[in-house]
């Protein structure tokens, strides 16, 4: 008989991650996904839900879900479905049901949020360090052409831009 635990959702994270450590050093990361439900009931009209779903990430998924995750962000998760049940202080049996990550996808671009969750100041896009700096890399052409033409000199044929030298073809 086979079995089968598999959860995937697609929404928005209704907080920031939430990182710990268990005593033996174990990372670990809580947060919760809300999925919205459409649907059109028998009189026509349409109808809407919500679900919320826990989710856990251990490890270095975790440690990366702590730095990606933020209120709002659009997130695909993948992982199973693991329920865990507890006496509360009051004396009554609780249970919850969380998903444990497997795969976290964040589907916002790094500061931009979406949905419900959005702040109320319009989100910044989103913001890509160059690896260098814009006048580095014009040095570097310009250093580049220069040798280039340098060993062209080397080989007695003229330095010009736009003549192909058939040696250089590597097939």
């Amino acid at each position: 008989m086979l079995n089968l635990n598999r959860a995937m959702i697609l929404g928005n994270a209704t907080r920031d991650a939430e990182m710990r450590y268990t005593p033996n050093g174990q990372a670990v990361a809580n947060f919760a996904v809300a999925t919205n439900r459409r649907w059109k009931n028998q009189a026509g009209e349409m109808q809407e839900a919500v679900d919320y779903h826990e989710i856990t990430a251990w490890g270095k998924l975790g440690e990366i879900s702590n730095t990606i995750i933020k209120k709002g962000t659009k997130v695909y998760v993948e992982g199973r479905l693991q329920t865990r049940s507890w006496e509360a202080q009051d004396g009554s049996r609780r249970q919850r049901t969380d998903i444990v990550a497997e795969n976290i996808i964040a589907l916002s671009a790094r500061g931009e949020v979406s949905g419900d969750y959005s702040p109320s100041a319009p989100s910044a896009a989103p913001q890509v360090e160059p690896t260098l700096a814009p006048a580095k890399i014009e040095d570097d052409k310009k250093e580049d052409k220069e040798d280039t033409k340098k060993k062209d000199a080397k080989k007695g044929e003229a330095a010009d831009d736009g003549e192909i030298n058939l040696d250089d073809i590597p097939f």
